[in-house]
């Protein structure tokens, strides 16, 4: 069983996307600099779409997320700890997540969206680097969950 099997079904699915929401504020907050402040800008503009725009784009990436996260989480499995493993190949988890959303820039229609993720992809890495062990956490704790 993936880990969209487990994290989207009905009942975990909007848990799992709030959470989401959750860390990338968090993650968000904590940069500083001028490219915290970039990325708070660019933040703010893709708020600014709709209301719920964010959470909508998170449910819609998050299939295709953990697909591509399926296969470092069960070597973690394997391994006895998947939080650890995934925090330990966070270079390659940080890969699997950008390999699907810039799959998905290069379809969207709206121009802020993609020339906003066009400006930040050159340091996207380090900063999906730096979230992993908390996403790793996030998905631990609906894993695991009863």
């Amino acid at each position: 069983m993936g880990l969209s099997d487990e994290l989207l079904n009905p009942n975990k699915r909007s848990m799992v996307v709030d959470d989401c929401c959750n860390m990338i504020e968090a993650q968000l907050a904590s940069k500083s600099g001028i490219s915290g402040m970039a990325l708070k800008t660019a933040f703010a503009a893709l708020k600014g779409i709709k209301p719920g725009y964010i959470p909508y784009v998170v449910d819609l990436l998050l299939p295709e997320c953990f697909t591509a996260l399926d296969p470092i989480w069960s070597e973690g499995v394997e391994k006895g700890d998947p939080v650890e493993h995934m925090i330990a190949s966070r270079s390659r988890t940080a890969d699997a997540l950008l390999s699907v959303t810039d799959a998905k820039a290069k379809n969207v229609k709206r121009q802020i969206v993609r020339g906003t993720y066009e400006k930040l992809r050159s340091s996207a890495k380090q900063h999906v680097e730096e979230a992993v062990p908390d996403l790793a956490k996030v998905i631990d704790k609906h894993i695991n969950k009863a």
